[in-house]
């Protein structure tokens, strides 16, 4: 018999993965691809300043014509972050990503250390496994 997570810290990506502000944003593609994930943070010294996504290098990056290997990170990420704590539970992870109308959420622990990522696919495994959402977030990459 399984049990349903409680909190965020059950269903996160436990890996920070991140760049610092000012690394290339090929570097955080680079991550992306390497993780299998479709975000990194933006650290510096053991705190998050921003979040670099997929879509970010797409629309801030390739639409902009800007060239990725002197664009940073810092120039690119989103900065009004809405994170969580870890032992938040799972429903009101799910509500600030419904408020907010974001697709990650990063961790950040009490002490204000990156702990990780939820994201709404993380969220959709957890809480409607037969869902469209959940299968196609459980998929193998199509690299």
């Amino acid at each position: 018999m399984t049990t349903t997570p409680q909190s965020v810290a059950d269903v996160m990506t436990p890996e920070v993965i991140g760049i610092s502000p000012s690394a290339p944003v090929t570097e955080a593609a680079e991550l992306m691809r390497e993780y299998d994930v479709g975000d990194v943070l933006v650290v510096e010294d053991n705190r998050v300043e921003g979040i670099v996504t997929d879509r970010d290098l797409a629309v801030r990056v390739l639409a902009a014509h800007r060239e990725p290997e002197s664009t940073t990170g810092s120039e690119v990420c989103s900065e009004d972050l809405v994170s969580v704590l870890p032992d938040l539970p799972v429903s009101e992870a799910v509500e600030l990503m419904r408020e907010y109308a974001v697709r990650r959420l990063p961790v950040i622990a009490a002490d204000g250390l990156p702990q990780g990522v939820v994201t709404i696919g993380d969220l959709a495994v957890t809480e409607d496994p037969q869902s469209a959402l959940a299968d196609i977030s459980a998929a193998p990459p199509n690299m």
